[in-house]
């Protein structure tokens, strides 16, 4: 038993340190001046502070890092709130048409967002959706609600529905109900949530790219590659660009990570 276990934490350790080396060499990077030829793994003797002040000037970092803010934090709140209501009645109305609902909403997820990619932009672009922060959100906001539905759908199917029952009787209506007993027991799938489509969000390129179209409305993935693309010649300036990128979403998933195992295991128990 002590030695599976040892074997179980010696795997952990090296997919940890698997994971860690591209951050690692990255911050290395960022940390070096061009002239610095020494190997990308070596620390630097001397830190060079200077690659992050022309990612900040140059790359326009601080005005990307709000556009993707604002919208990360728009399409998220919109995910959690609209995906908790919709799975309430379909976790606890077991009709058939619920279960075809529930299906549907699980194909959807199947479907590769490239694959409509043009139609998706052809139709904003008719609606003036394209370089506005509520054509994106509406974008990112209708491609996360399905994973969304699926996680709180079977995490509230584990809530008894005893605690819906007991506060009928007390008075309450079904708004009642699921914001007064249900809302506050979705704290660990909640943060399940947050973290999966904060990520993806933030990340989002490809929708990005069509849409937010004007130089103004670029995001941290945007404005990043167009900066890799410019400075090509100095990979410090490029990695220290990428290294404030990510710092915001890294931060967030730290804060939430505690409930992050909990809310994907209790979700998929009767999944």
């Amino acid at each position: 038993m002590k030695l599976k276990n040892l074997t179980k934490s010696m795997l952990a350790i090296g997919i940890a340190i698997f994971h860690f080396i591209p951050f690692y060499i990255v911050m290395i990077v960022a940390l070096k001046p061009k002239t610095d030829l020494s190997s990308r793994w070596s620390f630097p003797k001397k830190m060079y502070f200077e690659n992050f002040i022309q990612a900040i000037e140059k790359a326009h970092i601080f005005q990307a890092i709000g556009n993707s803010v604002i919208i990360t934090g728009i399409s998220v709140v919109l995910v959690t709130i609209v995906g908790a209501m919709a799975a309430y009645p379909l976790a606890r109305n077991k009709s058939k048409l619920n279960r075809a609902i529930l299906l549907l909403v699980i194909g959807v997820m199947i479907i590769p967002p490239l694959s409509i990619l043009v139609p998706l932009v052809t139709m904003m672009s008719r609606i003036g959706g394209i370089s506005s922060y509520w054509g994106i959100i509406l974008v990112v906001t209708t491609f996360q609600l399905p994973v969304s539905i699926f996680l709180y759908t079977n995490f509230i199917a584990t809530i008894p529905i005893s605690l819906d029952e007991a506060a009928t009787i007390d008075g309450c209506n079904t708004f009642s109900i699921f914001f007064r007993i249900i809302l506050p027991l979705l704290k660990p799938v909640t943060a399940t949530v947050i973290i999966l489509t904060g990520v993806f969000i933030w990340n989002d390129f490809q929708f990005s790219l069509y849409i937010l179209q004007a130089p103004h409305m670029r995001v941290v993935t945007l404005a990043v590659s167009a900066f890799f693309a410019q400075s090509s010649t100095n990979l410090g300036a490029a990695a220290a660009a990428a290294l404030i990128a990510i710092l915001p979403i890294s931060l967030l998933y730290l804060a939430l990570q505690k409930y992050f195992v909990q809310g994907m295991v209790d979700s998929a128990v009767k999944g």
